[in-house]
């Protein structure tokens, strides 16, 4: 028994991880998901001490700011490939003195020099407004590799120094800070995505866009071709959202997709207030009423659209609609959409035909505060 247990107590008392190939020790840091208690192994052999300045994914959360760009500087040069550099800075319970504010603002930009000599393939900076006091102005180095950059700097502006280029990237994000978005865009000519949050342009009068789509969502057997967002170019002109729309039957059956794609499509580039609402619909022989109620039913829209003005385009393609055609859902004729803001509808090519007499209908039941109707008709229909 007495060899038994000592035998044990030397199995016990083995490093047997240490033993372990260097790779899957890299793999046991990476799982840690943070650089600091990845070099806090260290304590556990002088082999862990040169392991987790291998590590491909740097990420450090809430570690001292004065402590980072020391800990960056135990990383090789050359770099190893890294595909990941998060640096999450922890927020500070009393502000900074005013006093350390420009030495704080060259420690970011040495920060940002040193995570850049690594050539992360993504990098991701959250500086709170904590630790600044005022404002910072931080010059963007070069990142050679980066095809993801996300930056939530608060109060900061972002500088680009002459030379300086983002040649891989593609996904660009910035949160809270500043910075010349046409010399920025000039620096990256393989940018895709744009992410802009909390932008600030005090003096910027006009705002206009527009999107088009190649692969175009649909709902039921229409297409949505584009849509524009217009501020007010002239005094009592109201800013307006303009959606181009189109039905085809051949299309439905290749290219259907759900009715939240399209309104999440729309959602998403809703990104100023409007009072408009413009449609202009080439129907082709289809029913317009379900598509209209579906776009009205959005919060958005519902509850800011003033005017409505639906223009139905002449088509010489017209298809003939068939009895199941999913342009006409069952049961839009019975919805009943509360339209407290709408005060101005106009249809421009009005036919004349049930389905449009159900819609304006319908307008009539939903819009308390209407106050103006005008209806144009189309060459086709007979005025009786």
């Amino acid at each position: 028994w007495g060899p038994r247990r000592r035998s044990a107590r030397l199995l016990a008392r083995a490093d047997l991880i240490s033993e372990l190939p260097d790779d899957l020790l890299l793999l046991v840091l990476t799982r840690l998901h943070c650089a600091a208690t990845a070099a806090r192994t260290g304590i556990l052999s002088r082999r862990w001490r040169s392991l987790w300045p291998r590590l491909r994914r740097i990420v450090f959360h809430d570690v001292p700011f004065r402590s980072l760009e020391a800990v960056l500087g135990c990383f090789p040069l050359p770099p190893p490939a890294v595909s990941l550099i998060v640096i999450r800075l922890p927020k500070q319970d009393n502000r900074v003195p005013k006093e350390q504010r420009a030495d704080d603002e060259a420690r970011v930009n040495s920060l940002l020099r040193a995570a850049a000599r690594l050539e992360p393939e993504m990098f991701i900076f959250e500086l709170p407004s904590e630790l600044i006091e005022g404002s910072f102005v931080v010059d963007l180095p070069c990142f050679h590799r980066a095809t993801t950059i996300m930056l939530l700097l608060s109060s900061v502006v972002c500088s680009l120094p002459a030379g300086v280029e983002f040649p891989a990237l593609e996904t660009l994000s910035l949160s809270y800070c500043t910075a010349n978005i046409d010399r920025l865009l000039s620096c990256c000519p393989r940018l895709r995505t744009l992410y802009l949050v909390s932008a600030l342009a005090p003096m910027v009068e006009k705002v206009s866009w527009h999107c088009s789509w190649f692969v175009a969502p649909m709902f039921g057997v229409w297409q949505l071709d584009s849509l524009e967002l217009k501020t007010a170019e002239r005094q009592g002109q109201l800013p307006s959202l303009h959606i181009h729309a189109s039905a085809y039957t051949s299309l439905f059956v290749i290219l259907h997709g759900g009715v939240g794609t399209f309104a999440q499509e729309l959602e998403k580039h809703m990104i100023a207030k409007f009072s408009v609402l413009e449609l202009h619909l080439t129907a082709n022989g289809h029913v317009f009423g379900a598509l209209v109620f579906h776009i009205l039913g959005m919060n958005l829209i519902r509850c800011a659209t003033q005017m409505l003005s639906v223009d139905l385009q002449t088509s010489e393609e017209n298809e003939e609609c068939t009895f199941d055609c999913p342009c006409e859902p069952t049961g839009w004729r019975s919805q009943m959409i509360s339209l407290t803001a709408l005060e101005e509808v106009e249809i421009n090519g009005f036919g004349g035909d049930d389905h449009e007499i159900d819609f304006l209908k319908l307008i009539f039941k939903g819009a308390p505060m209407l106050k103006k109707v005008i209806v144009k008709l189309s060459d086709g229909a007979s005025s009786s």
